[in-house]
């Protein structure tokens, strides 16, 4: 995993400002290759390999979903998905998926214990109420996992080449947001440029970045 982050969850930081500025002050920053942080998330969301697809959710029953979606292992009754297409073979400029989850506690706790990432900002009441956000907040690569979410339920399987990620404001614990993603160029042999970002509830960006991925034909077996 490489990138360029500044320290986001220090406590000792002086900015000053509105909390979205000293959110976007200390937290703003670019990832370029995520892909072990995506794997970590896409585990504490619950998600398993391709293989699965056709397997139950976590209680038992049989996922369900607004369209059949083979390429994704697991859903929740809690989860929104639209897309443009369901058509691999219509991929181009201009689709989309949208992808709406909360970001609850379990999410957080299951997100520390795989990631290792137990910084208190995200775990300790009081220890939050101190800082600069007055509470807990979700981690942010935890809110950035939702972008994988969205890019899984494309048509066909697809695959991280690069994400860069701005963190422009915090979502508390509870919250729901929306991750979109939206093809804005096709770059050859099955790669595609796409503007990602995560808003909440009140349609404020909470994350924006660029990803390029490749989307291949979705496997028969």
């Amino acid at each position: 995993m490489s990138s360029n982050c500044p320290d986001s969850d220090a406590t000792d930081s002086t900015v000053t400002g509105t909390p979205n500025q000293q959110w976007s002050s200390v937290s703003k920053h670019v990832v370029n290759s995520y892909v072990e942080a995506n794997n970590a998330v896409l585990a504490a969301m619950g998600l398993t390999s391709s293989s699965d697809a056709e397997g139950p959710t976590a209680d038992g029953e049989p996922g369900t979903g607004e369209a059949p979606v083979v390429e994704v292992a697991y859903s929740d009754d809690a989860w929104v998905m639209e897309r443009s297409t369901d058509s691999y073979g219509d991929l181009g400029v201009g689709d989309y998926v949208r992808f709406t989850k909360p970001i609850d506690e379990t999410d957080v706790s299951a997100f520390a214990q795989v990631s290792g990432d137990t910084n208190r900002l995200h775990l300790a009441d009081e220890f939050a109420s101190q800082t600069q956000f007055g509470g807990r907040i979700a981690h942010g690569t935890l809110v950035a996992g939702t972008i994988s979410a969205a890019l899984a339920r494309f048509p066909g399987l697809t695959v991280y080449l690069s994400q860069d990620l701005e963190f422009q404001a915090p979502v508390e614990i509870g919250e729901t947001v929306t991750a979109a993603c939206e093809i804005v160029e096709e770059l050859g042999d099955t790669r595609y440029r796409l503007h990602t970002t995560v808003e909440n509830a009140d349609g404020t960006t909470v994350i924006d970045g660029e990803a390029v991925v490749v989307i291949d034909e979705q496997p028969d077996a």
